[in-house]
């Protein structure tokens, strides 16, 4: 990974994917948070937990951080090169995260 100023949820996200670990990839994330990727929303921490572990045993995805933006107080967006066992491997998606606290409380994610 980079040298690139992570707050440090964010840190602790891109290393739970990093190590395929559904459940502290969801302790990122508060109570009630919401993913949306591929056109599905996860509410909360028991969805995101089951979306991600689903993820990685299909896909396998790591993650490398390569720009990091804070846009206002709590919106945030890290682009990161993702590699795994997916078609287009590996390319650059958009983590549009919103953080409160030092918890995520949504994450979208674009290409």
């Amino acid at each position: 990974m980079d040298t690139i100023d992570l707050p440090k949820v964010v840190l602790g996200l891109v290393k739970a994917q990093n190590d395929f670990d559904a459940v502290a990839y969801a302790d990122c994330f508060s109570e009630n948070a919401e993913v949306l990727d591929e056109g599905k929303t996860y509410k909360g921490k028991d969805e995101i937990k089951a979306w991600i572990e689903d993820a990685n045993k299909r896909y396998q995805v790591t993650m490398n951080p390569v720009a990091f933006t804070k846009a206002g107080d709590t919106n945030n967006v890290l682009s990161a090169e993702i590699s795994g066992s997916f078609p287009g491997s590996p390319l650059v998606l958009q983590y549009h995260l919103n953080i409160v606290n030092e918890q995520i409380h949504s994450l979208e994610i674009t290409s």
